[in-house]
């Protein structure tokens, strides 16, 4: 217990100490948030705002990882597929503020990174960690045997994740403080079952480094976390669905990146097939946004609707291994 007090301590003070100057060596090169055109109208204000704030996030996350854990395959393959994910973003990230466009890495190197990172969170569950490629379904107690399409699955897993955390990022600290929350569940999730304490070291530390984070990323923000950060907390977020079996619970736990995900998918299909729209702009915060509802409003109650998420999902989960 004492360990993942100081790991999350560590990594949320680590945020805290070193956002400033990297905000200044941010603002010093120009790298500022490219906002779309077609996006709301008061997010125009934001654009140049200092991104990349990922980096800062997993910088925070790794230092106290990796001097406190004892490397076993489950934290491990967690932790490779949150940083190979948030490099992902870094790459796209990167684009977007060198060229000055708000689209970055084209969507065929995007789905062919996520595969091979799928692959390698396969390997590490099912070759490292000794984990049975079976699907469990907490809330009736069965489960299934996927045998060759666990892997297909895991990709599932993983692209749904990291793309519901990266729609959620729309709003001064929407994605971080939901992140932080789903953690939290994870932290509980890790810490009541026997053998899994180096994931909830490492769920500690992103838990950490989110609520440092929101130090700076609260509205107004003063630095985003762009998709490096976005992407790298799906990907940590799957990684911990995968290792405690709890995929098909993920869409209860982190039930906000669902809504969020489902609201596009709706706007798309209708706007398609009927040519209307349901929501007055996707993903759904921004409907809120046109209705008049100030930022801070949309941004509390979404990590209300995250909390009962979580906690709904924690409880299932605790009544599942008694």
């Amino acid at each position: 217990m004492g360990r993942i007090l100081i790991a999350g301590t560590a990594s949320l003070l680590l945020c805290i100490f070193l956002s400033p100057k990297f905000i200044a060596f941010i603002r010093e090169r120009e790298f500022g948030q490219q906002i779309r055109a077609e996006g709301p109208e008061g997010h125009h204000a934001k654009a140049g705002t200092p991104t990349m704030g990922g980096i800062i996030i997993f910088t925070a996350v790794s230092i106290p990882f990796l001097i406190l854990t004892e490397y076993d395959w489950l934290a491990v393959g967690v932790f490779g597929t949150a940083i190979a994910c948030a490099l992902i973003g870094f790459v796209d990230d990167y684009t977007k503020v060198v060229h000055r466009r708000s689209l970055g890495v084209r969507g065929r190197t995007k789905l062919l990174a996520t595969v091979a990172i799928s692959i390698g969170l396969w390997l590490a569950a099912t070759r490292g960690a000794g984990l049975q490629p079976t699907l469990r379904l907490r809330v009736v107690d069965a489960q299934i045997d996927l045998g060759f399409l666990y892997p297909v699955f895991i990709y599932l897993v993983v692209a749904g994740t990291t793309s519901g955390v990266n729609l959620t990022d729309g709003l001064d600290g929407l994605a971080a403080g939901c992140a932080a929350i789903v953690l939290l569940a994870f932290i509980g999730i890790t810490f009541i079952t026997t053998g899994q304490q180096e994931l909830s070291l490492l769920a500690a530390c992103l838990v950490g480094a989110c609520v440092g984070f929101l130090w700076f990323n609260s509205f107004p923000a003063n630095i985003f976390m762009g998709d490096t950060g976005s992407l790298g907390l799906g990907g940590a977020i799957a990684g911990l669905a995968v290792m405690t079996k709890t995929e098909i619970l993920l869409v209860i736990l982190g039930g906000i990146f669902v809504i969020e995900t489902l609201s596009v998918a709706i706007q798309v299909f209708a706007f398609q097939t009927f040519r209307r729209r349901v929501f007055l702009m996707a993903p759904i915060h921004h409907h809120f946004e046109l209705r008049g509802w100030s930022e801070t409003k949309i941004i509390l109650r979404f990590w209300i609707i995250a909390s009962v998420c979580s906690a709904i999902g924690f409880t299932i989960y605790q009544q599942s291994i008694r």
